[in-house]
């Protein structure tokens, strides 16, 4: 294949609107060809971002175009997420997820299931993989800076006392609503990909926020065969963050604040082509060290669009996916335990 491909994005909310559609419109090897949102105003932004697409109002208008396309992005509630996925791989066409993969295990060991008896590519968007500070941190790890590491601190916090009006802020937990389906997802899923396998874990969940439908303030602690224990903190009310990492070491530890600027920059309207995109300011790099003897870590140069480059390469030459769907599947089982072991307490 030569050509771009041809691609619908089906949801332009949040993930369609910042996450996903920047990066396909200055990707030459993408294409986006059909749209689908039922809301005139996301229509109209759709539009524009994307003037070649033509812009349908249901996911059946756009899977109704299959022979014109290569790929489905499905960026709609998680609750819609396995039968879209099943409907896409009906039509042959390869299936990009955004996170979370699906609500239940079982819905996506389904989805896995058919798309290897189908034949179709079939991948997750765990996009926090290419974070300045994750890579950061892995390059760290990698050459040893740290020692034995024993404790791993993550946190993805912030101050938003209102619900939002959105299904973020109606669906409930068995739709995949709640603050550890949405961040926790991105947040396990690194601690796996550093430390490995989970022995244990327990989880605290609570609403905090008037007329919450779910979980909006929870703690998680993984306890990894490595040795490693993670201490994962996601909260929506959180008026005093936490450091981004805070991570021990027999040697070292490295601390970092602030989050990775990809998402801050893709809202403003800034796009993977500009050429400072990525970096991370001098004055929020992360330290390593030990009291009396901390110096500046230049963090690595987050890159949201490796994910479609990775993807490109996959559909053309047979490379492997950028995000394998099972490591997804996997972080829903951690969460549907974490759900039991918060349940129980």
């Amino acid at each position: 294949m030569t050509t771009p491909l041809r691609t619908a994005l089906i949801g332009v909310g949040t993930a369609g609107r910042v996450f996903h559609g920047p990066l396909l419109a200055t990707d030459p090897d993408y294409a986006v060809t059909v749209v689908s949102t039922a809301d005139p105003d996301r229509a109209g932004q759709a539009t524009a971002a994307h003037p070649d697409a033509v812009v349908v109002p249901t996911p059946d208008d756009a899977l109704a175009r299959a022979v014109d396309l290569d790929l489905v992005i499905i960026g709609t509630p998680p609750h819609t997420h396995a039968d879209l996925a099943h409907r896409a791989i009906d039509a042959g066409l390869a299936v990009v997820v955004d996170k979370p993969f699906t609500v239940t295990s079982v819905e996506g060991r389904e989805v896995i299931e058919h798309a290897r008896a189908a034949g179709v590519p079939l991948t997750v968007h765990q996009n926090r993989r290419w974070d300045a500070d994750f890579l950061t941190l892995r390059e760290l790890l990698a050459h040893g800076r740290l020692g034995t590491v024993h404790r791993f601190e993550s946190r993805f916090e912030w101050w938003k006392p209102v619900p939002p009006d959105t299904w973020k802020g109606r669906l409930g937990p068995e739709q995949g609503g709640g603050i550890l389906f949405d961040l926790g997802t991105h947040l396990i899923d690194q601690a796996v990909q550093l430390f490995g396998p989970v022995e244990g874990l327990s989880a605290e969940t609570d609403v905090r926020r008037a007329g919450g439908g779910a979980d909006d303030d929870t703690f998680v602690v993984l306890e990894h065969t490595s040795g490693v224990r993670s201490h994962l903190w996601m909260s929506s009310v959180a008026a005093q963050p936490g450091p981004r990492f805070r991570v021990l070491g027999s040697r070292a530890g490295y601390v970092s604040w602030e989050l990775d600027g990809q998402e801050a920059a893709l809202k403003e309207g800034l796009v993977p082509t500009d050429p400072d995109w990525g970096l991370t300011p001098p004055d929020r790099w992360g330290t390593l060290g030990v009291p009396g003897a901390l110096e500046p870590v230049p963090a690595a140069r987050g890159d949201y669009g490796a994910f479609y480059r990775l993807l490109s390469a996959a559909l053309r030459s047979g490379g492997p996916l950028p995000v394998d769907p099972a490591d997804s599947l996997h972080v829903i089982e951690l969460i549907e335990r974490l759900r039991r072991s918060a349940a129980a307490a």
